[in-house]
């Protein structure tokens, strides 16, 4: 007969491989519901961030960093939409069902929290891969822009997806409703994307401005899509894949450690 400790570690050593392909499955369904708000408007809007700022600056703006101002916002806007959205995707889901009182659907089945933090990621992730598919499809289509180093725009896209991916669980379970998660969005996130080198080189900043650009993980995920598609950068990838994958590594165990105390999540 097994001692009970051991048999214990064993079943704590061991992953719920069903239950997590489940939790991300119903994570994948949950978006593609309602795919026109998820997958089709991300892709309007940035289209049409590309056109008003190619109207609006590009004639008079000239060359960034040796080409096109379009070219250049382009993959910066790719990201900022992927990022956005993969925040989007894990956050609700979680807010949701708090507030809709269902969490507690999630956290009975014999998931433990690491399985929980991967499988809202898991759903963060696909989402962010389809908008950036698509948006890429169309940057392809209408200006001709290819990937000049596509695994490293791949590995960028990824790792920026489960970063938000992880922000957006630790900012579902800490919120209690749309109010503080909205607040959250507007006055973090959003800043975080649109000062990050998405619309401008950071070499053009003044010293102070660009030295805090440099602790923004974001501005490291944007400047890593753009050397993976037009091959420019304003940093070495390998200096931002190290700090994101901290980034992220942080914050999924942020959120582990939520699930795990069940902060805000059980009554």
């Amino acid at each position: 007969m097994q001692d009970g400790t051991e048999m214990g570690a064993r079943r704590f050593g061991r992953v719920n491989w069903m239950g997590l392909y489940t939790l991300a499955s119903r994570e994948v369904r949950r978006f593609m519901a309602v795919r026109t708000q998820t997958v089709l408007a991300p892709l309007v809007t940035a289209g049409l961030f590309v056109m008003i700022f190619s109207i609006a600056i590009g004639p008079t703006r000239g060359e960034v960093m040796g080409v096109a101002f379009t070219t250049f916002i382009a993959p910066g806007i790719l990201m900022m939409t992927v990022i956005q959205n993969s925040f989007a995707n894990s956050s609700s889901s979680i807010v949701s069902a708090k507030i809709q009182g269902n969490i507690v659907d999630t956290l009975m089945p014999p998931l433990s929290p690491a399985e929980l933090v991967l499988g809202y990621m898991a759903g963060s992730v696909a989402r962010g891969l389809l908008v950036a598919a698509a948006i890429w499809v169309g940057l392809a289509l209408f200006l001709g822009i290819g990937a000049v180093h596509p695994l490293w725009a791949l590995v960028f896209v990824l790792l920026g997806s489960a970063f938000m991916g992880a922000l957006g669980i630790v900012t579902g379970i800490f919120a209690n409703k749309f109010d503080q998660m909205s607040a959250i969005t507007n006055f973090v996130i959003t800043p975080l994307a649109f000062l990050s080198g998405t619309f401008y080189s950071v070499r053009d900043l003044p010293p102070g401005l660009r030295e805090v650009t440099h602790f923004n993980p974001v501005f490291y995920l944007i400047d890593g899509v753009r050397y993976g598609v037009i091959g420019v950068s304003d940093s070495d990838p390998l200096l931002g894949l190290a700090i994101c994958g901290a980034a992220t590594l942080v914050l999924a165990l942020v959120a582990w450690a939520m699930f795990r105390r069940g902060y805000r999540l059980k009554a």
